[in-house]
């Protein structure tokens, strides 16, 4: 669905967006669920441009729910304290994930590494950092083979991408990058990371016809309203519980 996102940018100046179920394979917990909502748009631009969209977008978020719930979320979460301060924040701490490994001191509880240029950060290392920076972070630049295919490369050091997580809340709540512009950097994006092209034809097709730089991001519906209620289980926020393997009837 977010390729066919960017096919909208080719459409529309005004980029495309969708709200929408997505589903994952690993196994829910309290912070993580099988089938989950996202909230994604693409626009026409670069990283920094994305990243501007998404704060607007979520102060714009936090202003709404001040606006209509605010006796609710009081009723539940105590107080509205955490969503006045998004509704009226300013630019967001940035910081790339090299300064964040730094930081971090390179703590394997804090840092994972599946391979060489290849690392993630752990639940504990996205909240240390959250509480190095005051609850809200923007961690860039990520190693290109820990992010999908489909993010760019930086064209300063190819060995990273063009992208950027959002840690708020339980940790990562919102997911953006650049993607690649052209086809010839989609097929070096697929080579290296080892999948076959023939299965993205009609998306390598659409780079090489029509190349456009495009942006876009991804935001987990319920992540943003267990971080709105100050709650700590999100399995309690998903309209229609889901779990692998097994059929839960509505």
């Amino acid at each position: 669905m977010q390729f066919m996102l960017e096919f909208g940018c080719r459409l529309t100046p005004d980029g495309a967006y969708y709200l929408m179920p997505s589903f994952r394979g690993e196994p829910a917990d309290e912070t993580h669920l099988c089938q989950f909502f996202h909230s994604e748009a693409e626009i026409i631009g670069g990283l920094d441009d994305v990243i501007q969209a998404v704060e607007d977008y979520l102060r714009h978020l936090a202003s709404g729910l001040l606006e209509y719930g605010r006796d609710a979320l009081i009723s539940v979460a105590g107080s509205v304290e955490h969503v006045e301060a998004l509704a009226s924040s300013g630019p967001l701490p940035r910081i790339t994930f090299e300064q964040a490994v730094e930081q971090l001191g390179e703590d394997p509880a804090l840092v994972k590494s599946l391979e060489p240029q290849c690392r993630s950060l752990t639940r504990a290392g996205e909240r240390a950092l959250m509480d190095l920076y005051g609850g809200y972070v923007w961690v860039t630049h990520p190693d290109h083979l820990s992010v999908p295919f489909y993010q760019a490369f930086d064209e300063k050091d190819e060995s990273k991408a063009l992208a950027a997580d959002l840690l708020f809340g339980i940790g990562e709540t919102v997911g953006a990058g650049e993607r690649h512009a052209n086809g010839g950097d989609l097929a070096r994006a697929l080579e290296l990371h080892d999948v076959e092209a023939e299965a993205y034809e009609w998306y390598s097709t659409m780079k090489y016809r029509h190349p456009q730089r495009t942006a876009g991001f991804g935001l987990g519906v319920e992540r943003f309203l267990l971080w709105a209620t100050k709650h700590d289980d999100i399995r309690d926020l998903a309209l229609l519980l889901r779990f692998n393997g097994t059929n839960i009837l509505p």
